[in-house]
Parts: structure tokens; sequence; C-alpha cells
């Protein structure tokens, strides 16, 4: 089983992320910000990942800490569940519309994180959330994750959409990538035979 737990506890939050990487996309997030909660909720749905992620965080001061360090958890989680990569497609795409918000991820699990964000999200807020969390949550994912990242709004006006959007597209490419090639299931994804 592709299967993680991890937790991390610092000054600023206490974390613990739980995933399986062959569910169903069953979710239970508590982080206490709600709107990622809810954005949590849609990762673990679209890339048919069991996530459990429970998180105290400093929430007096404000939302950054909590979004970030989740974001460290999960990498390190994903990293530690897919293992050697032994036998999966690697690379994943996906062009996701919602409503207004037409937004593309690309991403290969290369062990080389690398973000690369084009994404306006025309508000500061959505509710109380922070927009730019947005960006620092998949920064940190992709970092600890070791993810090459690109994420691409085409269009959108509605910053909840847009920010819905991108992590429904990156969830559905991530998907695609996690897969194992039934074609190529014995063998690491790569020339260099180590990712």
């Amino acid at each position: 089983m592709r299967t993680a737990l991890i937790t991390r506890k610092t000054a600023e939050t206490d974390i613990s992320v739980e995933i399986n990487l062959d569910g169903t996309g069953v979710y239970d997030n508590k982080t206490g910000v709600g709107f990622f909660d809810h954005m949590l909720d849609q990762l673990s749905r679209h890339a048919l990942i069991d996530m459990t992620v429970r998180c105290s965080g400093d929430l007096h001061i404000d939302d950054h800490h909590t979004v970030e360090d989740v974001g460290i958890a999960l990498g390190q989680a994903l990293t530690q569940a897919v293992g050697d990569k032994r036998g999966i497609v690697r690379y994943g795409a996906c062009l996701l519309p919602m409503d207004d918000a037409l937004v593309r991820a690309a991403l290969d699990l290369s062990g080389r994180p690398f973000l690369v964000w084009n994404v306006d999200l025309p508000t500061a807020k959505i509710g109380s959330f922070d927009t730019e969390l947005v960006r620092e949550f998949f920064q940190a994912f992709a970092t600890h994750g070791g993810i090459t990242l690109h994420v691409d709004q085409l269009h959108g006006l509605n910053s909840h959409h847009i920010a819905e959007a991108a992590f429904k597209a990156v969830a559905r490419a991530l998907r695609d990538a996690l897969e194992l090639d039934p074609r190529k299931s014995d063998a690491i994804p790569s020339t260099k035979g180590i990712l």
C-alpha cells in the first residue's frame, strides 16, 4: 500500500497528515481554516487520494503558517507514500474549467521541485482567506513533494472559482502521474534509473 503518516510540530503549528495514494478520494480535513479545508477536500476527491489532515495553528496571528505548514507536511507525505516511484506514470496534466475560470496544471514527479505560478486572483480575500496563500500552499507542496509543477490561469474573473480550479487541476494531474503504468509497472520512469 502506498500510504504515509506525517506528524510535524513547531512553535506555530501541530500537524498530522495521513494519505493513501490508492484510495477513492475519502477526506476528513480540519485545519481551522474553512476555505482551505474546502480546497484540501477538492485535492483529495479529484486526485482519488484518501486524506486526513489535522492542524492546530496560530490562527490568532493569521492563516499563513497553517496553510504553508500543511503544504510542507502533505508534500512530505506524498514523497514517503510514493517511495522510489517504481511503476508510476510520473507525468500528469489537466485543463480544468470551472464556470468563468480555466486553469491548466502540468506536473512531473521528478524529485526536482519547481513551481511556475501564472495565476492572478483578482481579490485579496476569499471570505476571510488571504488569496496569496494559495500560491504559498503549492510552493510548499511542490518543494516538499519533489514536484515540478506548472499552474497557469487561462481565464477567470472570480477568485473562488480560480483557486478551486487550480486545486482541482493539480489534483487531476496528480491522479494521472501517480497511476501505475501497466506497460512498465516494474521500472523507474527515468533513463537515469532513479528519481
